[in-house]
């Protein structure tokens, strides 16, 4: 538990600044260090494996560092399978989404980030782009031949063996020998706990339906529920001690990992400030008061995000589906604006925030895809309207 409270006593004391930004945690989960997928497409198994891993320290199994590649081979072989019945038609890139991590598990089990590291190169860090084109030309083949020969299933596994290195069949931990099934036993993790959720206005609320991102290969089905039932749902999560796992936009100007914050700042609507605030940002074009605020001087006033608003980021395509996160805490800013401090996956060398940073409560409402928890985490009456047991 050494580095999970370390972690814990860094947010506590965080009462960092981005600039004058002053935030105060309020609320905050047990976690594990942050990793870095450096340069690999892998948000999605990094994000997935901390807040399994805060799982594991909120139901007292202890901290473990669980291997990411691992699961990320798997996924790797679930998709070629996939793209090759679907006639090369399917997403062989190396996005996904939180179940792609979960549907693996249950396939092939875990082990710990000492047993399988996933780096079999000359690299201290994860870089995939060499071996997802060795996989795209084997790919390619196969199609081009409409077989998949012995040679071709050889050739997959030596892909991944060289870049990956190859499967432990058996492996000892902590003095104890186990298999990847044996050990995700040994954890305790069931994955028909975790429930996968969403708001858009396209589709009915409180029925699950398939999200429309290209990483939903899988097809996975997320419950729809209104906007701000699903804000309440995350917040009573955070102040409850279950973390969440979160999808969403990070390509918008106001996201800034170097400055520790992600924010949705309204430059339209000049009413909504001071006279003395209207009076500077009168002159000036959008571009100008958006660069203005971007100093990040201290906290502007930020966009009213309803569901038509959000709905319209996600159907012109401005709300993309780029980035998984893991949401480990809550804070507020000196004007008591509300943040969700997110724990990051790119290293901890990139911002002064330990590798963290704090989205704004606008932010969230206009750019989640979705979020995944733990069922326990619903309100009760949420859980029966929906289903789930």
């Amino acid at each position: 538990m050494k580095h999970a409270v370390s972690f814990i006593s860094l947010l506590l004391a965080m009462s960092v600044s981005a600039q004058t930004y002053d935030f105060t945690v309020t609320d905050s989960v047990a976690v594990t260090p942050v990793k870095n997928q450096a340069s690999s497409g892998t948000c999605w198994c990094f994000a997935t494996a901390s807040f399994l891993e805060s799982e594991l320290l909120r139901k007292g199994k202890g901290e473990h560092d669980l291997s990411e590649m691992f699961i990320v081979r798997q996924k790797l072989i679930n998709q070629l399978n996939d793209n090759y019945l679907r006639r090369g038609r399917g997403n062989i890139g190396q996005g996904s989404l939180s179940h792609t991590f979960l549907n693996a598990y249950n396939q092939v089990g875990i082990v710990p980030e000492e047993v399988y590291s996933g780096i079999n190169y000359d690299s201290p860090r994860h870089n995939h782009g060499e071996m997802m084109a060795m996989l795209e030309a084997v790919a390619g083949v196969a199609l081009k031949a409409k077989k998949r020969s012995p040679q071709y299933d050889a050739m997959v596994k030596s892909v991944l063996d060289t870049y990956l290195g190859p499967l432990p069949e058996t492996f000892t931990y902590r003095g104890k020998t186990y298999t990847p099934k044996s050990f995700a036993e040994s954890l305790g993790i069931n994955t028909s706990d975790y429930v996968e959720l969403t708001s858009f206005t396209h589709h009915p609320y409180y029925e699950a339906f398939e999200l429309e991102v290209p990483d939903n290969w899988e097809h996975a089905r997320q419950y729809n529920l209104p906007l701000d039932e699903l804000m309440d749902v995350i917040d009573g999560a955070l102040r409850s001690g279950y973390s969440v796992c979160w999808d969403g936009d990070v390509s918008e100007r106001g996201f800034r990992f170097a400055n520790g914050v992600a924010i949705n700042p309204d430059v339209r609507d000049l009413s909504r400030y001071s006279a003395a605030d209207s009076a500077v940002f009168a002159p000036l074009t959008e571009a100008q008061r958006l660069d203005s605020v971007m100093t990040f001087s201290r906290p502007y006033l930020e966009i009213v995000v309803t569901p038509e608003v959000r709905q319209e980021g996600f159907e012109s395509f401005v709300t993309t589906d780029d980035h998984l996160m893991h949401l480990t805490g809550l804070a507020k800013d000196q004007n008591g604006t509300k943040y969700y401090v997110t724990k990051n996956s790119w290293g901890t060398d990139r911002n002064g925030f330990g590798g963290y940073l704090n989205m704004s409560e606008s932010f969230v409402r206009a750019k989640t895809i979705y979020v995944m928890l733990h069922k326990d985490a619903l309100p009760v009456a949420l859980r029966k309207r929906l289903g789930i047991r």
